[in-house]
């Protein structure tokens, strides 16, 4: 039986018998628990101990880390009624498919030490869980759960059986809460570095949860975009490598011979007229003009003759592979266009 599963109607010695778990009143209730039997196993020095508003574990003592995270969940999730669990063990459930923990969802720091953040503490060492919930749920933070009131959910991922919220959002929510600028820093590294996210996302979410103003995270953004940036060009040097491209000039200027500077790339096929520029812009920069750059650049090469591809860091990280065949591809058609103009290619 897990955590989830809902009780019989036996008698509650049962549930002291089996497997450690967390119930709430509505599973203690349809299992025959009476609030007098409750109260009695719930003494000081009994049996029982209640953990938050109508949740329970039936025994004493220390709880674990998955206990917490379970009782945090049941607390703050929208309760099923009673007459929709099954009340006997192999029932069909009229709803296979209803979430365990309806409106209610791990964030925060808990989030994502569940992701398998290393910068995050473990679970042991939280004093708090971070649950989402609907801004209209009249919850109120307690014990060790944190409400977090949010207008739209975010779609959860399971972690461990779990609803956990995307990366992005659940850094947003642990920034929101920390004021060490190290502990920040390194978190916000870890989801780009760690490969869990990209700068553009979790920017978006810090944006959205206003936490642009506060000074340390502006600086933690701005080691997050250049973090972006290495772990980016670390894929294009593996992109050339594992997929049999040619080798290019690395990290270079272009300018016209005796004439103005055209622009930087980051990879370039001097004999191919074939150039890669990737788009690590900042999500904080005016997204208009940083492109309408990119595309005044472009068209400015492409009128010299030189084939200019653009990549993303996302789509880097979806698929070497297919990027090395948008490149393979455009260094192949080379030989079909008309000679390039002559540039002066200079190292950056």
């Amino acid at each position: 039986m897990t955590h989830d599963t809902p009780l019989s109607p036996r008698p509650a010695r049962h549930i002291a018998e089996g497997t450690r778990r967390v119930v709430t009143t509505a599973q203690l209730r349809a299992h025959g628990v009476s609030p007098a039997e409750l109260a009695e196993r719930c003494r000081p020095g009994g049996p029982w101990q209640r953990l938050l508003p109508g949740v329970y574990v039936p025994h004493p003592g220390p709880l674990t880390s998955e206990e917490r995270l379970h009782a945090a969940l049941a607390y703050a999730a929208r309760q099923t009624p009673v007459a929709a669990v099954p009340s006997q063990p192999g029932a069909a459930d009229p709803q296979p498919n209803r979430p365990a923990h309806p409106d209610a969802v791990l964030t925060g720091l808990a989030a994502l030490t569940l992701h398998g953040f290393t910068a995050s503490p473990p679970l042991s060492a939280l004093a708090r869980i971070d649950v989402l919930v609907p801004r209209l749920r009249r919850l109120r933070t307690t014990g060790f759960v944190r409400i977090v009131r949010t207008a739209a959910l975010p779609a959860p991922e399971q972690v461990t059986g779990l609803p956990v919220a995307p990366v992005p959002r659940a850094l947003a929510d642990a920034v929101a809460e920390l004021s060490d600028a190290g502990v920040v820093r390194r978190l916000l590294t870890e989801a780009v570095r760690g490969g869990h996210c990209d700068p553009a996302s979790v920017v978006r979410e810090l944006t959205r949860a206003r936490l642009l103003g506060r000074p340390h995270v502006v600086d933690a953004v701005d080691s997050l975009v250049a973090e972006g940036r290495a772990v980016a060009e670390g894929r294009l040097y593996r992109m050339v490598r594992e997929y049999g491209l040619p080798d290019p000039v690395w990290n270079v200027d272009l300018r016209l011979p005796g004439g103005p500077h055209l622009g930087g790339l980051d990879a370039y096929w001097p004999e191919h007229a074939v150039a890669v520029e990737l788009d690590t812009r900042s999500p904080r920069q005016d997204e208009d003009a940083v492109w309408s750059e990119y595309a005044r650049k472009r068209e400015t090469l492409e009128r010299l003759g030189i084939t200019v591809v653009h990549l993303t860091p996302r789509k880097l990280c979806a698929s070497l592979e297919q990027q090395a065949t948008v490149v393979r591809t455009a260094l192949m058609a080379s030989v079909d266009r008309d000679p390039a103009a002559s540039v002066v290619v200079v190292p950056r």
